[in-house]
């Protein structure tokens, strides 16, 4: 018995996996850029998507992991079983180089996020110039590479603290707004009426949709580690319910008690990239606490973002190199190190997303610079994600060629339909988003901004067509050598 138990100690729990997956999928800096978006109506939103996409979403993740319980490579798994191997080529360039503006934010965040602990305010952007904050991107990414690379049990240590900690941490923030409201604290919304949740549906609330899917997706993510649970089929469904359930409660209570602290009539211009600090900030003020919840924030966002740092950057490259065709990769992208690491992987992500920041640091501020980032994510990462609805409605279509214990909606065509559903909303969404959202129309940097939206992707897909171009020279000329 003895002997078993030092093979049991490498499991993956599914609460560990759900909270792997729980970093990558929201946080409360979700909640802050769909609330600058949307305001008080982005309450309404939350409610009606939870409902159409979160749950069908991660339920179709659950059941696609639960059938492919023993492919380590995720959702590249999924299509190349289902599409062959061009498609799976296809689909893990894609969906890991449309993780990399993602990446690019996290590590502009924990930027943000070591200058409100450093100044304990918003002043970071006056004191820092755009190259030396594209510069300080560019060594995070080179220090957390250097983690994952030696570091045992890094990733499951930063996502349990920093996933836990920033639960607790709305948690706390939607208990405080109850209390202050019991204690007779009017709200800073006014009027605070049912009319304030009721979207206002224009081009603008239409464009923002792409970023609402892109803060509810990401379950995926969790599924390269099927292979390391006790029993994946049973137990990576009860982590995505887990997940959703979190999800739902953080989006909805998250986003009502923003709208107690704030007027969501008239709010701060820079609330995307420094309004969670400022809900933190207005709440230690509210109960004469001074700065205390400000900087406990300031150091959980620090941990989360490091925590997504370390799943985005190992289940990303995961996913793209551990079950792809190797004819269309070059040899050395797919050389691991002496821990099974993909190394090389790692390095071509610090190059792209150097590549984006420096493009995006053209924009005529930090504050447009990290909006467009964030609003980039809104594009390419909804794109990806119809690969695992289109995967799954070939999984339904042929349902007795892949069995499985767990299955969502047994009715086949029902099944089909809600896949095809969420196929479209993602790409019509997706599409919209490449409108400018955060600039005004006709002005200078509302067309820089949308030129950036459409070359940045483009740059991005180009890369993915060379790498094949680049393995088929290796192999000719190393054919011509034997």
């Amino acid at each position: 018995m003895n002997e078993l138990n030092p093979e049991k100690n490498k499991f993956i729990s599914w609460p560990v996996v759900a909270l792997m997956d729980f970093v990558t999928v929201i946080g409360f800096d979700d909640i802050i850029y769909n609330f600058q978006n949307q305001g008080l109506a982005v309450v309404t939103t939350w409610i009606l998507m939870l409902f159409v996409f979160v749950v069908p979403y991660e339920m179709i993740v659950g059941h696609l992991g639960s059938v492919f319980s023993h492919d380590g490579g995720g959702m590249t798994s999924w299509v190349r079983h289902t599409s062959g191997d061009l498609w799976g080529y296809i689909c893990a360039w894609t969906y890991w180089v449309s993780g990399l503006p993602y990446i690019v934010d996290v590590a502009n965040s924990m930027v943000i996020s070591f200058g409100w602990m450093i100044y304990g305010n918003n002043s970071l952007s006056s004191k820092m110039s755009n190259a030396m904050f594209a510069l300080l991107t560019a060594i995070i990414f080179t220090i957390f590479i250097f983690i994952q690379h030696r570091l045992k049990n890094s990733l499951q240590v930063f996502s349990v603290i920093g996933g836990g900690a920033m639960f607790l941490m709305t948690v706390l923030y939607v208990i405080m707004t109850m209390v202050y409201l019991g204690k007779g604290g009017a709200p800073h919304t006014q009027p605070f009426s049912l009319q304030a949740f009721v979207p206002h549906v224009d081009m603008k609330y239409l464009a923002s949709f792409a970023l609402i899917i892109f803060a509810m997706n990401g379950s995926e993510f969790a599924a390269p580690y099927v292979t390391e649970m006790q029993d994946a089929k049973r137990d990576f469904p009860k982590a995505m319910w887990m997940l959703a359930i979190m999800t739902g409660f953080l989006t909805v209570l998250g986003s009502f008690a923003l709208g107690i602290f704030f007027n969501a009539h008239h709010l701060p211009n820079d609330l995307k990239m420094n309004g969670s600090y400022y809900a933190f900030q207005k709440m230690g003020a509210e109960f004469g606490c001074g700065q205390f919840f400000l900087y406990a924030f300031a150091i959980t966002q620090a941990i989360y973002m490091m925590a997504q740092l370390a799943v985005l950057l190992d289940g990303g490259t995961r996913m793209f190199l551990s079950d792809t065709a190797k004819k269309y990769l070059p040899a050395s992208l797919t050389k691991l190190d002496e821990r099974g690491l993909p190394i090389n992987g790692y390095w071509l992500t610090t190059a792209i997303c150097t590549f984006i920041m420096v493009a995006s640091a053209t924009l005529p501020n930090m504050n447009s610079i990290f909006n467009q980032l964030l609003n980039l994510n809104g594009i390419v990462s909804p794109y990806t994600t119809c690969f695992l609805f289109s995967s799954f409605i070939l999984v339904r279509l042929h349902n007795d060629d892949y069995p499985t214990d767990f299955v969502y909606i047994k009715n086949n065509k029902l099944a089909i339909a809600v896949g095809t559903w969420c196929f479209l909303i993602t790409f019509l969404f997706a599409t919209l988003g490449i409108w400018p959202v955060d600039e005004k129309p006709g002005t200078k940097t509302f067309y820089h901004v949308l030129t950036l939206n459409i070359v940045e992707p483009l740059v991005m897909l180009l890369i993915g067509g060379i790498l094949p171009l680049i393995a088929k020279y290796q192999r000719t000329h190393q054919n011509s050598h034997i």
